[in-house]
Order: structure tokens, then C-alpha cells, then sequence
């Protein structure tokens, strides 16, 4: 979308059926401007730009039978490579799967340190297994669900990420106590009016007393992940 080969930037080459899709969110609010002010760059390849003949078939029934159509490994191995030589060898290349690794925010983290990522949104059943193995693809699941591509997905992995990187959040130090940055989950937060609905605001945020206000959040977030996140308050706990 952005053009800026000449800087060390992060970049993310997203390879998909519907290219018209993006950048939408992450073209609109903070990341958006990011994407304006250079902080990152976004490339969008259409998949179908790589198959053969005039109605460009980008799928087939998959072998041994069953529903739904396949992804042909010789059409997307072709944009992979494409995509690989536009925008480097070393980004990781990641296809969005209900099998794969799920996303968190240590994935997040990683990828935002590194040069950028290369993101290949499925349709119909999947793709064919052997593009996965032979371009060493790495699988990332966004949860539990099925979505019906792996666009949503992008997009989602493309906010968290865009988020932590240098010149698009302007307060860095309100990214570092979110929900999953110190293993627990984020605390409530309230601002004005101090009554609302005849709902006081907690007596501690009011007092100025910057001690009290930080152990009251920490309980806070103790409280609300050992409520509501079983598997992170056991983690925190054998951690801490």
C-alpha cells in the first residue's frame, strides 16, 4: 500500500482472494496513520494473479474425496515465491489454520521484533498440504472457531502487532500493563464523572497515592484473572 523499500521498517505482504479487503481497520485510527507516516508498510498480492488460464482456477476437489475444494499448491507456491522475492527471504511466512500455533501475545511480541511477516489467507477447505511443507509454512490458529478465510485473521494478527511498533502508539508505557503483558489481565480502568448511574468510582484512585493505586491494581488483576482465566492465574502463580 505504502512504499518504503529504502528504510528498515516493519512490513507485512498479505497474500489473498480478496485483496480489497485490506487495509481496512488497520487503515483507519492509529495504525492507519502509522501506515501513512511510514512507521510501517503494507503490500496486498492477489492469489488468483498467479493461476493459469482465462478463468484463473485457483482451486481443485481435493484427492480421496470429501466436501468443498483445496487450494492448488502450484498457484500459491507461485505468489509465495513472488511475495518472498518482493519482500525478502527472511520475513517468517505465516499461513492462518485451525491446526496451527494460537496467536497470543508472545507470538505478537516476536513478530513485532522481527523484520515482518509474510500472511497467507486460506479459503474453501484449506490448501494443499505440500506448499505448507515444502515453502516451510508456519501455521497460526486466531482461537477455537473456524472462520471462512483466513483474512480476519490477518487482520487481527496486523492490529496487535502494528500497535507495538516504534511511532504508532504514542504512549508506549500504557502498552506495557495490558491484559497478557505481565501474565495477568488487565485491571478496571474509570475516569469522569466520579458518580455515574450512582456508581462511585473506587475511594483509591481518588486518594493520589501512587503506592496504594499500584498494589490496588494489582490485586485487581490477581482477582480478575484467577476469576476468569484459570490457566494464565496458574501460570502467573507457578511463575511468581
Amino acid at each position: 500500500m505504502t512504499g518504503h523499500s529504502d528504510q528498515k521498517i516493519w512490513s507485512a505482504h498479505v497474500l489473498t482472494l480478496y485483496p480489497d479487503m485490506f487495509p481496512g481497520p488497520v487503515g483507519q485510527s492509529l495504525a492507519g496513520r502509522g501506515l501513512e507516516n511510514g512507521a510501517w508498510d503494507l503490500k496486498v498480492s492477489n492469489i488468483r494473479d498467479h493461476a493459469a488460464g482465462k478463468h484463473h482456477v485457483v482451486d481443485d476437489s481435493p484427492f480421496g474425496g470429501g466436501a468443498g475444494m483445496v487450494m492448488r499448491p502450484d498457484v500459491l507456491g507461485s505468489a509465495i515465491d513472488a511475495a518472498k522475492a518482493v519482500s525478502g527471504e527472511e520475513k517468517r511466512l505465516i499461513y492462518f489454520s485451525p491446526r496451527g500455533r494460537v496467536m497470543n501475545q508472545t507470538l505478537v511480541r516476536e513478530i513485532a521484533e522481527g523484520p515482518g511477516v509474510i500472511l497467507v489467507c486460506g479459503r474453501f477447505e484449506g490448501i494443499d498440504q505440500r506448499v505448507i511443507e515444502a515453502r516451510q509454512m508456519e501455521e497460526v490458529c486466531l482461537g477455537d472457531f473456524v472462520l471462512s478465510g483466513g483474512e480476519i485473521a490477518a487482520l487481527a494478527l496486523l492490529d496487535s502487532v502494528v500497535r507495538l511498533l516504534p511511532g504508532v502508539t504514542g504512549n508506549q508505557e500504557s502498552l506495557r500493563e495490558e491484559s497478557f503483558e505481565t501474565g495477568l489481565l488487565e485491571y478496571p480502568h474509570y475516569t469522569r464523572p466520579p458518580v455515574w448511574e450512582g456508581r462511585d468510582v473506587p475511594e483509591v484512585l481518588l486518594s493520589g497515592h501512587h503506592k496504594k493505586i499500584r498494589e490496588w491494581r494489582q490485586r485487581c488483576s490477581e482477582d480478575v484473572t484467577k476469576q476468569r482465566r484459570t490457566d494464565l492465574w496458574d501460570r502467573w502463580s507457578d511463575e511468581n
